[in-house]
């Protein structure tokens, strides 16, 4: 059995909203996820999973916030070849670079050689309406990815 490992940094709580639904679709699945904010574990961590999901709202024009910054510049040189992973992300459409921080994320995972098996997941706001639906297949999509 997979056991995953979702970090995430939320400031408003729409981010958290995310992780909460993404992580109660994998339980319901049987899956051991484990739910941490970003502040409270370090990139080491990750080797001790099978499965990474990272979760981040962007800050600014496109920026990671600094609650994740340490830990971003903490994942390089990390070897997570053989872990799948994914990533989701709230933002604002405003701004030039919706949900920028998905991205940094993504490209992060992928230089440590993690297998990103999803597209990244991103929520203006809050998740209301079909995007609690996307939030609860993302996971579930995600689990199946893992077992495969």
């Amino acid at each position: 059995m997979s056991n995953i490992l979702l970090i995430f940094a939320s400031m408003s709580g729409n981010t958290e909203e995310m992780a909460d639904l993404i992580g109660a679709a994998i339980k319901e699945t049987g899956t051991s996820i484990t739910i941490k904010e970003v502040s409270d574990c370090h990139a080491q961590e990750l080797l001790n999973y099978d499965a990474i999901i990272l979760g981040s709202y962007t800050w600014g024009d496109g920026d990671l916030p600094y609650e994740f910054e340490d830990f971003y510049d903490d994942m390089e040189g990390l070897q997570l070849t053989g872990k799948k992973a994914a990533v989701f992300g709230s933002g604002d459409t405003f701004y030039p670079a919706y949900c920028n921080a998905v991205d940094l994320l993504i490209e992060r995972l992928t230089s440590c050689g993690a297998d990103v098996v999803t597209e990244g997941l991103k929520v203006e706001y809050a998740p209301e309406g079909e995007d609690i639906g996307r939030c609860r297949s993302f996971g579930e999509e995600f689990t199946v990815r893992v077992k495969e």
